[in-house]
């Protein structure tokens, strides 16, 4: 059983609750009142959550929300909310919602006809925008990047095609990209980066946000690859944010397709299987990652044939 609430009850409804993501301090008066005052609190992880209740002393009854049974907790908890209960929804750390679980209860809940009410605060996209000295005026939060290494490669390829034509279209800075990236992946995301556009690409990696071990890298993904590569283990959690100007080679051209290498290369009397070999030592790509490339190019390039 909880101890009874001092707090006044809240009108029925789902709270979104956005908590701390490190410091403790930063939970805000509104919050603490709001996870006193509901009725029950949907967590990502009740483990998790249950520290920050216990060190603000909250005692209410918790539930799992996860990516795993979100869709099968979203029934119970609308039934809930209609029933005249109020409900709090947290992730392990930040807003919820935002690539966290939340937003297909809220979707739910809104299509159900009953009441949302935001209790903002922390998050690591914002916090890291603000102090990274990147364009903070225009900026697109894209999440965690694909996993798989030629997924990861065509999705960055794709969205150096839209910050080009973009840069040609206005004279405004380029919109800040801003991702999150887990510690064992960055190293290959920032080589990703850099293949896509350049060693001199301007980027920054935050990590351990609001943490004793807070740490901010600024500069060329060439850098901050070489400085990140040297150290034993990199640990914590990363928001990465990508300033990404338009792909250029020295001669202020666009540089060729894997397609016009690989020509190029077999004019000189290579076989496909040993360009594709050649380009892969080049560019420190996998050779499997680039066929997949060449067949997407190849695709590609039929589609806008029977298009024209």
């Amino acid at each position: 059983m909880s101890e009874p609430s001092s707090e006044p009850a809240l009108v029925p409804g789902l709270y979104l609750v956005a908590t701390p993501i490190g410091n403790l301090e930063d939970i805000t008066l509104r919050a603490l009142r709001t996870l006193r005052s509901v009725d029950r609190i949907a967590c990502e992880d009740t483990r998790q959550t249950q520290k920050l209740l216990n060190h603000f002393e909250i005692a209410k009854p918790t539930i799992s929300l996860h990516e795993h049974n979100e869709r099968e907790r979203t029934t119970e908890l609308i039934e809930d909310i209609r029933s005249g209960k109020s409900i709090a929804v947290v992730s392990d750390a930040g807003t919820p919602a935002i690539s966290d679980p939340g937003h297909i209860l809220t979707r739910a809940v809104l299509e159900a006809g009953l009441s949302i009410y935001p209790i903002p605060g922390a998050n690591a996209a914002i916090t890291a925008l603000i102090a990274s000295g990147l364009n903070s005026t225009t900026f697109r939060f894209l999440g965690f990047l694909p996993e798989k290494t030629g997924a990861r490669r065509s999705y960055l390829e794709s969205l150096a095609a839209e910050s080009t034509s973009a840069h040609e279209d206005e004279k405004s800075a380029p919109a800040t990209l801003i991702f999150y990236e887990a510690p064992h992946r960055i190293l290959e995301t920032l080589s990703d980066l850099e293949s896509v556009w350049g060693a001199d690409l301007r980027i920054v990696v935050a990590r351990e946000l609001t943490k004793l071990h807070e740490e901010f890298l600024r500069g060329s993904v060439s850098e901050i690859r070489t400085e990140l590569a040297a150290r034993d283990r990199i640990r914590g959690e990363i928001t990465l944010l990508v300033e990404p100007a338009p792909r250029q080679s020295g001669s202020g051209e666009q540089p060729a397709s894997l397609v016009e290498r690989l020509a190029a290369l077999q004019s000189g009397g290579l076989s496909e299987k040993d360009a594709l070999k050649q380009i892969a030592r080049e560019t420190g790509q996998g050779k499997s990652d680039l066929y997949r490339e060449l067949q997407r190019e190849k695709a590609k390039t039929v589609n806008m044939t029977r298009r024209s």
